[in-house]
């Protein structure tokens, strides 16, 4: 218990929760599990570090900004039967805390067919009357050509051989015309899937969220779907979903180079990897010629 965070013992002492252990830590949050005087398990979720944080991929974060948004989101979701973890204290401090429901999982995933039917479902859902923290305070198709250019920087620092970061305006024209009025989770994966019998139980972490285009989320599937500890048979994901490939590649494209920049700056920057590093970078190029030509078409 001495080498748990104070404020978090603190809190768990308050609220006569027990068993407290830590179960995940990300790159700004950290997971505790606990027992409640009921018997019911509970997460607990915390800054990993101070309240406001920096990275190359999201250089402006507050934490509790996103806590609050994950609060009102699950709340939200969970009122549609939407599969989430429901919350339940929202509590600002020293630190600040989220207590919702613990979700059990037995280890096997998602059966991706049926993964691709919940996300038409969550696509369908009307968006919160909160607004997503990652949105940056940008209608979505603005946001995702200026990220795109921003991320391509930071990479580019990395791999002086890099071309040039597209330019805002043709990215922004592939996507200007798109419906961008849809709640999108954009980090689907392994890590944020809580199943049992291959049936989700929960979507968790909605620090990514987003509300835009629901080809945005197939295209950073398809290029989550290239790294085997993702979890993901993108085929099988869009057969379930009931869409294929959008029909507007240029989009999908832009897309796809969105998330690929994003895993790009990840595995050079955030979590370096000696591998996956340079296979993200092959990869960034890969996706940007490919939208090169579809942009031309």
């Amino acid at each position: 218990m001495s080498e748990l965070p104070h404020g978090v013992v603190r809190l768990a002492a308050e609220r006569g929760l027990t068993d407290l252990v830590p179960i995940g830590s990300g790159l700004e949050f950290q997971v505790f599990r606990a027992v409640t005087p009921q018997g019911t398990a509970v997460v607990l979720r915390t800054a990993t570090g101070d309240r406001f944080q920096s990275n190359a991929n999201d250089p402006d974060v507050d934490t509790r900004a996103l806590l609050s948004w994950e609060h009102a989101v699950t709340a939200h979701l969970a009122g549609y039967g939407i599969p989430v973890a429901t919350p339940r204290e929202l509590t600002f401090g020293d630190p600040d805390v989220l207590v919702s429901d613990f979700v059990a999982d037995d280890g096997r995933g998602a059966e991706p067919y049926l993964l691709g039917a919940l996300l038409r479902r969550l696509h369908e859902v009307p968006p919160p009357a909160a607004g997503p923290v990652a949105d940056e305070g940008l209608p979505t198709g603005r946001l995702v050509p200026v990220r795109i250019v921003r991320r391509w920087r930071e990479v580019a620092a990395l791999v002086p051989d890099l071309p040039a970061p597209p330019p805002v305006d043709r990215l922004a024209a592939a996507v200007v015309d798109r419906p961008h009025d849809r709640l999108l989770h954009l980090d689907v994966r392994a890590a944020n899937l809580r199943c049992v019998d291959g049936r989700v139980r929960a979507l968790l972490d909605w620090s990514n969220a987003l509300i835009g285009d629901p080809a945005l989320e197939l295209g950073r599937l398809a290029e989550f779907a290239l790294l085997p500890e993702n979890g993901i048979d993108f085929d099988a994901v869009s057969s379930g979903y009931g869409a294929g490939v959008p029909d507007d590649p240029a989009a999908f494209w832009t897309y796809r180079l969105d998330a690929a920049v994003m895993l790009a700056v990840v595995f050079l920057s955030e979590a370096p990897d000696d591998v996956l590093g340079p296979l993200a970078v092959d990869r960034l190029r890969q996706v940007h010629d490919r939208w090169l030509r579809e942009i031309r078409r």
